[in-house]
C-alpha cells in the first residue's frame, strides 16, 4: 500500500506567532519550526497501516527551507521518503492554491491512500483535505478516529454526538484524521540517523505544471484585507434575583435565541 501523508511544518509551539503588517501573513522566516502535531498523527496512522499491510509512507509538504526540520522528523519516525514543494512563487497561496499544489505533487507519486490532518494547528481552516480530494478525483472520508483497511476497502469510525458513524469507501481515497486518533511515536536514534539518508524530492510550481497565476498571491481568491486585535470582551450582565431572576435569565436566553 502506497500512502501519501500531507503534513504541514509550522512555527514551534514555543514561538510567539506574529503577523507581518505588510504582507498580512504569518511570519515564518527566522523562527523555529516543527512538524505540526496534527500532521505527526497522520504520519503515525500511515506507519501503523503499512506495518499491518506493507507498503510505503511518503510525506508531502510545502513551505520555506526551514520546513526541512519537520520533514526530517517525519522521516525519523519511519516515513519512507518525502516531497518538499519549495518555491517563492507559492508564498501567499490560499487554501485552494495550497490544495492545487499538494494534489499536483501527489499525482507525481503512486498512491492508494492519502492521509491528512483535519486541519493544521496554525490556521485551522479545515477545508484543504476536501479540496485535495476534489483535484485528485477521489472520495474524501473525513473526521476519522479509527481506520481499518481490508483489501480495496477502507472503513473509518467518525465520532459523533451519539457515538460513532461507520463510513466505508473503496481505494484510492483521502482520509482526514481527527485529533487524538493516536499518540505519535517518538523518533529513536536509529530513525534519526537513517532519516539523513532518505530521499527528499524538491519541486517548484513549474515542476508541477502550475502557472504563476494559479498559485501564490497571484492565484489567491481569498485576500486578508485588515488585521487587528480582537475587541475586548464586554462586561457580562448581572442579574439580581429579587423574585424575577429566573424570568430575566429566560428572557435573555430567548433574546439571543438560545431558547
Amino acid at each position: 500500500m502506497n500512502i501519501i501523508v500531507c503534513g504541514k511544518v509550522i512555527p514551534a509551539s514555543s514561538v510567539t506567532i506574529e503577523i507581518d503588517p505588510n504582507t498580512k501573513r504569518m511570519v515564518r522566516k527566522g523562527v523555529t519550526h516543527e512538524l505540526d502535531p496534527a500532521a505527526a498523527s497522520a504520519v503515525e496512522e500511515g506507519l501503523r497501516l503499512t506495518e499491518k499491510h506493507g507498503g510505503t509512507v511518503t510525506l508531502i509538504t510545502m513551505g520555506i527551507s526551514d520546513a526541512t526540520i519537520g520533514i526530517r522528523s517525519a522521516l525519523a519516525m519511519g516515513a519512507t521518503s518525502a516531497v518538499h514543494v519549495l518555491d517563492d512563487a507559492v508564498a501567499g497561496s490560499d487554501t485552494l492554491g495550497t490544495a492545487k499544489i499538494l494534489a499536483a505533487a501527489i499525482k507525481k507519486q503512486p498512491f492508494d491512500l492519502v492521509i491528512c490532518a483535519t486541519e493544521s494547528s496554525d490556521s485551522y481552516s479545515g477545508i484543504v483535505p476536501g479540496q485535495i480530494a476534489h483535484f485528485l478525483g477521489v472520495p474524501p472520508v473525513t473526521f476519522a478516529k479509527e481506520i481499518t483497511v481490508d483489501g480495496n476497502q477502507i472503513t473509518i469510525r467518525r465520532q459523533s454526538e451519539t457515538g460513532y458513524d461507520v463510513v466505508e469507501s473503496t481505494l484510492p481515497a483521502l482520509v482526514a484524521v481527527s485529533s487524538g486518533i493516536n499518540e505519535p511515536r517518538y523518533p529513536q536514534l536509529k530513525g534519526i540517523m537513517s532519516a539523513k539518508k532518505k530521499e527528499i524530492k524538491v519541486y517548484t510550481a513549474a515542476d508541477l505544471g502550475l502557472a504563476p497565476d494559479q498559485v501564490g498571491e497571484k492565484g489567491a481568491r481569498e485576500k486578508v484585507l485588515t488585521i487587528g486585535r480582537a475587541p475586548k470582551r464586554e462586561a457580562g450582565k448581572v442579574v439580581t434575583d429579587e423574585g424575577e431572576g429566573g424570568k430575566q435569565i429566560a428572557d435573555f436566553l430567548a433574546e439571543i435565541k438560545v431558547i
